[in-house]
This record gives structure tokens, C-alpha cells and sequence, in this order.
């Protein structure tokens, strides 16, 4: 089941976050995460937030955020990747968003590939000022 964010949800996916981020980019240190959590935790709430979330056992295995049409990230549990939770969780968002746009680093070719799949194409490519990594900005759109 996919739904809205609520406060109960902050530390499971604070996990998921910090986790997720650490295992698809392992081109950037570690630390680089654990010293942005804080930030990250307390600016989360006031994103867009849609949880995976199991029915019967109500465990959080995923979620997404956006900043208006902005995907801030896709986030899913290590043990249910390749599991269509992503999917589901970005399909879920273009059915109620026109239009989105993301950046997603290079050098994470899962996740590049994962969004082509999804029909989003890569509009420009530009470094992050904050990891010296590069990325491309990949936009969808409805009316392509």
C-alpha cells in the first residue's frame, strides 16, 4: 500500500535514507551521509513524502520525495529491491504530477537506467558542488 507521509514514519525512514544512500553510492564516502542525517531529518517532514508501506504487517519498505515537481528521491529497503516497490512508488507520483524532474549521479547506472526505463530522459549533466560527483538531471513529462 502506498500512502501519505505522517510523523510515526520519520525514523523508519530516516534508515531507509541513510542506508539506501550509503549502498548506491559507494563513490561517495559514508561519512558524507551520516554527517548530512541531522540536516536531512529535520527538513524532511516539510517535503512531499509517499510511503511503501505493507498492509498486514504495516512495515515501511520504501518511500519517495518530491518538492513540488521535483523528486528529491526514491528510496527502497535493501531486501525488497527488484521487487516493483520503486516502480510502484514512482508510478504513484505520475499519476498526479504532470511533470517531474530529478538528478541522479552518473556513476549510480542502476538508477540512471531505472529512470530511462521509466521514460525519463536526461536533459543536461552538471557536478555536485557538495560530493565533486557528477550528475544528470533527468526530466518526465506526461505530454512527451
Amino acid at each position: 500500500m502506498i500512502r501519505e507521509f505522517n510523523e510515526n514514519d520519520l525514523l523508519p525512514i530516516m534508515q531507509i535514507w541513510l542506508d539506501s544512500n550509503i549502498d548506491a553510492h559507494s563513490f561517495i564516502p559514508a561519512q558524507y551521509w551520516l554527517d548530512n542525517a541531522d540536516m536531512v531529518k529535520d527538513v524532511l517532514p516539510q517535503a512531499e513524502i509517499y510511503v511503501y508501506e505493507d498492509n498486514a504487517s504495516k512495515h515501511i519498505s520504501g518511500f519517495i520525495g518530491l518538492n513540488e515537481d521535483y523528486i528529491e528521491g526514491i528510496f527502497v529497503e535493501r531486501s525488497m529491491r527488484s521487487k516493483g516497490i520503486g516502480r510502484q512508488l514512482l508510478d504513484y507520483v505520475k499519476a498526479i504530477k504532470p511533470a517531474m524532474s530529478l538528478n541522479v549521479y552518473q556513476k549510480n547506472s542502476r538508477a540512471v537506467a531505472f529512470y530511462q526505463r521509466e521514460h525519463f530522459v536526461i536533459r543536461s549533466e552538471s557536478l555536485d558542488s557538495a560530493t565533486n560527483e557528477k550528475d544528470f538531471l533527468m526530466v518526465w513529462s506526461k505530454l512527451r
